[in-house]
């Protein structure tokens, strides 16, 4: 049994409006499976699929208080796709943000809700993993991370090391995970996180069980009106496992 990554799940105040903004930012199809819930893929797009992680925008009063611990970095080809695209981003209302880069190749920028998100220079390992070159997770323990995710899912580990940890679909499609050490605790819910789903057939009670056994905890809600589990992962980050498909 294994799980993949197949979608980030971002919290948003206005589901639709910031829906649309991704949409146009990654050149994606939206769609909307209710009220509340706003959906993205590529257009053509078969579900599920390693050549992309999707997008579920889902509508939340709270105000975003903190950084978030989940980001996209996205891909770019050549100095002046960079340009352009972070220019194209700022006129669909993506703003400048300061997380304490300093002087570095690429842009750091927050969608209309204050998300962060990374427009990367030109880098070769990116170079065919579509629009989102990488989901990246802040956190204490990059090791311990890529333990916990590699045995979680059926993902390659590309690179483990103290300060920096990366996988990728075993098809070699698609964007990276990546792990990034970073000072910050967790405070809070995180507002994007990641949603992983077993193979048709699967057993969900077993997967979930295996999941605890590689260090998945109980975050401590009441799940009774939910259809999936959420879980969190060694440093207390949320993730939901999905019903088989």
């Amino acid at each position: 049994m294994a799980t993949r990554l197949v979608q980030i799940n971002m919290k948003a105040r206005d589901d639709a409006a910031l829906g649309r903004f991704w949409a146009q930012a990654l050149g994606w199809g939206v769609d909307s499976e209710g009220p509340g819930v706003t959906n993205l893929e590529p257009v053509g797009f078969a579900y599920p699929d390693p050549v992309a992680v999707c997008i579920d925008i889902v509508a939340r009063p709270e105000p975003k208080t903190v950084k978030n611990r989940v980001h996209l970095d996205l891909a770019t080809t050549s100095p002046a796709h960079q340009a352009e695209l972070v220019q194209r981003l700022l006129d669909l209302g993506a703003r400048p943000a300061d997380v304490g880069q300093g002087e570095v190749p690429w842009t750091v920028l927050a969608d209309p809700e204050g998300n962060e998100f990374c427009v990367l220079e030109p880098r070769e390992v990116y170079r065919d993993t579509g629009p989102v070159a990488a989901v990246v997770v802040d956190c204490a323990d990059p090791r311990e991370m890529a333990r916990f995710w590699d045995g979680a899912m059926d993902w390659t580990l590309h690179e483990v090391a103290d300060d920096f940890a990366s996988m990728r679909s075993a098809r070699g499609v698609g964007p990276y995970l990546e792990f990034i050490r970073t000072p910050d605790p967790k405070v809070g819910w995180n507002r994007v996180h990641l949603d992983v789903r077993p193979y048709r057939g699967d057993d969900p009670a077993a997967e979930e069980a295996r999941l605890r056994a590689l260090g998945a905890t109980d975050p401590g809600i009441d799940q009774s009106g939910i259809p999936w589990t959420v879980l969190a992962d060694p440093e207390g980050n949320e993730f939901c496992l999905l019903a088989p498909a």
